[in-house]
């Protein structure tokens, strides 16, 4: 398999995280994958949003959860965009993508979207909550799942294959060279974040990680110098 570079919440270095141009952006620069990140509606609409509350991406305040889609499509998520729902993110790009779940209650509603539209192939959900891939996996067999952690040891490939998971996505600052072996041979693919910088990506490399979750194209554009 060959190196993957996966776009964070599309292109979120040089477009507005999360929005329809970032993803767009992310396709056009030759990233292998796109990662986005799912929330609910009050009127239970997955709509792509990394934070629960709006405030920081957006010119609106409060949780998302408060705000039905109508009143959420009002806002601005930067340069104009509005907040898009994950099903126009399928129809807009055509790279595989990484769906980040929150919760159990959209790891449900994307299970439903997921089975409805056959994208079990093409979509991956990733979670930093076991009990939701566990749930992902228990309702729609066969789907590619991946444990997101910040703060772990090497338990961290246990809990993964405690939920069927086949692949780590972790933070950089925290990987050893043990922990990447040890998933290895339990079968993980091993991706690692946040990789913005050309040292990183020697280190992901030398590392031996399939992959790196960046905010920047030059990040793609580098990769075949660190072969």
């Amino acid at each position: 398999m060959s190196f993957l570079t996966i776009g964070h919440r599309g292109m979120m270095g040089v477009e507005p995280e999360n929005t329809l141009r970032s993803f767009v952006r992310a396709e056009r620069e030759g990233l292998d994958v796109i990662e986005l990140d799912l929330h609910l509606s009050k009127d239970g609409a997955l709509v792509v949003m990394h934070d629960a509350d709006v405030d920081r991406t957006t010119d609106g305040t409060g949780p998302v959860a408060d705000r039905t889609l109508a009143e959420l499509r009002d806002l601005d998520a930067g340069y104009g965009e509005r907040i898009p729902v994950f099903e126009e993110i399928v129809d807009a790009v055509r790279a595989p993508l990484q769906a980040e779940i929150k919760d159990v209650a959209a790891a449900r509603a994307l299970v439903d979207v997921l089975r409805a539209r056959d994208l079990t192939a093409r979509v991956e959900v990733i979670s930093f909550h076991d009990a939701a891939l566990a749930t992902v996996g228990e309702l729609l067999p066969g789907v590619r799942t991946a444990l997101v952690a910040e703060h772990y040891g090497t338990d961290v490939v246990d809990r993964a294959l405690a939920v069927g998971a086949s692949a780590l996505s972790l933070d950089i600052r925290r990987l050893t060279l043990e922990l990447v072996e040890r998933a290895h041979a339990a079968g993980l693919r091993v991706l690692g974040w946040t990789v913005n910088t050309h040292d990183e990506l020697r280190l992901s490399r030398g590392l031996g990680l399939d992959g790196v979750i960046t905010d920047f194209p030059e990040i793609r554009r580098a990769v075949r110098f660190t072969a």
